[in-house]
């Protein structure tokens, strides 16, 4: 019996077809990020929080304008990789504790989104799955599978709870959580409830300042690293420990642990 060549030419095809789409997509992909990294980058070096926010302060007598203009600054913030914390100490300056700390916290979410669609559109999750000596030929890809593997483990509203109350950058956490495939609803919670004690200490640094400040948190800024990356430890320890049981009992019965 003659084998269907018919067929046989179709799956190369297809096969062809596949390699030519993901030649085509994954680099232009790569050089869009690469851009508009660069660019960012460029433009937070040239636009400093500082300058931006120093023309805030004459308009903390007009709440409505204030608020407007706070709103610009927590919208154009991912287009110059601005941190957050200024933001928030602008907030709680112009609107005391009561009031700035959810605004902020709102703030917190809504400037994380842009970033969140746009490297969940960089980096498509769908298209991470590589064959092992590819990924293992490429750090890069390899650092992509240690995020996701950490998401799997620890959970995704836990794993953004957890990278939030760590020192890390805020556009940072946004990017893994987003190319590990975290929904926007998990990133939401994990983002308010990981970004609360930074946004609460700020507000309050803001608020009992008479001036706006853009030197960070202060003396109170290393005591709450310590805090943060302690209530990160005790999240991630329940995760933590049933990996290393898990592994354990895996090697007492021979058989092969996932690295």
């Amino acid at each position: 019996m003659c084998p269907d060549l018919s067929d046989a030419r179709g799956t190369k095809a297809s096969t062809v077809e596949w390699k030519l789409r993901s030649m085509s997509t994954v680099p232009t992909r790569a050089i869009v990020g690469a851009i508009l990294v660069t660019v960012i980058v460029g433009a937070g070096v040239v636009v400093s929080p500082a300058a931006a926010i120093s023309a805030v302060e004459s308009l903390a007598a007009d709440p409505v304008l204030f608020g407007a203009v706070v709103a610009g600054l927590y919208l154009v913030r991912p287009l110059f990789a601005w941190p957050t914390t200024p933001l928030a100490i602008v907030v709680g300056y112009g609107y005391g504790v009561s009031l700035g700390v959810p605004i902020a916290l709102v703030g917190v979410v809504v400037t994380v989104t842009p970033v969140f669609f746009a490297a969940r559109w960089l980096v498509d999750p769908a298209d991470c799955s590589t064959s092992a000596t590819a990924r293992n030929s490429d750090l890069l890809a390899r650092a992509g599978d240690a995020i996701r593997r950490y998401y799997r483990t620890a959970g995704p509203i836990r794993g953004v709870t957890a990278s939030r109350l760590a020192p890390i950058p805020s556009d940072v956490s946004t990017c893994a959580a987003a190319a590990s495939g975290v929904r926007l609803r998990h990133l939401v919670i994990g983002t308010a409830i990981g970004e609360l004690p930074w946004t609460v200490a700020a507000v309050i640094v803001g608020a009992s300042a008479a001036t706006i400040t853009t030197d960070g948190l202060g003396e109170l800024g290393l005591a709450l690293t310590a805090a943060c990356l302690l209530a990160a430890g005790v999240l991630l320890a329940g995760p933590l420990y049933r990996v290393l049981q898990a592994r354990t009992e895996a090697r007492t019965a021979g058989q092969p642990v996932d690295s």
